[in-house]
């Protein structure tokens, strides 16, 4: 099959099964991903265009978070997939290793990510994860879960391991400071780490803005 119809196909899938999904890992979020994965690899140059479209399109494909932390039933959903696409098996291990390695795990962990096509991938869903989409991607998510916007009693935590980051209740404020503060001087490719750059600002402003908010300090001072 050519490449074009199958990346036609996995988008049509994608879409199929993430239209409408409410917590921010929708439809839309694949589709901006996707084409900033598509963007960092038209500058930095030299990456397998094919592969990385295919693992920016299934990369939230049986998330953990919505398997009960099962962090294997992404990979074996992407692999059954591309397996009927008749795929061979270096190009379904390539793709499913890219998508397995790409979830952020935690601020004092690190984890390898060694093809250029992962590491754009992985630029790509993390400047998703910040700035003002980030913002909304984060309370919608909150929300989801049930979480507190704010409680200046739960301090944030940087966790040094994968499951108890991604066991954290903490309220949607700690994200902040736990994960999206992090991702810029995370970021792999020059393209990234300027477009971050602006993203960054953009909550460091917010989050002036919250707390002056939160401790009605955003009041006009009186003579």
């Amino acid at each position: 099959m050519q490449q074009q119809a199958i990346i036609d196909k996995t988008a049509a899938y994608v879409k199929e099964q993430l239209e409408g999904e409410g917590s921010g890992h929708d439809w839309w979020h694949i589709f901006r991903v996707w084409k900033n994965a598509l963007y960092i690899a038209s500058q930095e140059k030299d990456a397998d265009r094919f592969t990385l479209e295919l693992a920016a399109l299934l990369h939230d494909i049986g998330d953990h978070k919505f398997h009960s932390g099962d962090e294997t039933v992404g990979p074996r959903m992407i692999r059954e997939w591309l397996e009927k696409q008749q795929l061979d098996e270096k190009q379904i291990a390539t793709v499913c290793d890219i998508v397995s390695g790409l979830s952020y795990k935690g601020a004092g962990t690190s984890s390898a990510m060694p093809t250029l096509e992962g590491r754009i991938v992985q630029d790509a869903d993390r400047l998703d994860a910040i700035g003002a989409i980030g913002i909304a991607r984060t309370f919608a998510y909150g929300g989801h879960k049930g979480r507190e916007l704010y409680n200046p009693a739960v301090p944030p935590v940087l966790h040094d391991n994968f499951e108890t980051y991604k066991t954290s209740t903490a309220p949607t404020i700690n994200h902040f400071y736990e994960k999206l503060l992090l991702l810029k001087d995370r970021m792999h490719t020059p393209t990234a780490r300027a477009l971050a750059e602006k993203r960054h600002q953009y909550m460091e402003n917010f989050l002036s803005q919250f707390y002056a908010e939160w401790t009605a300090t955003d009041h006009p001072q009186e003579s």
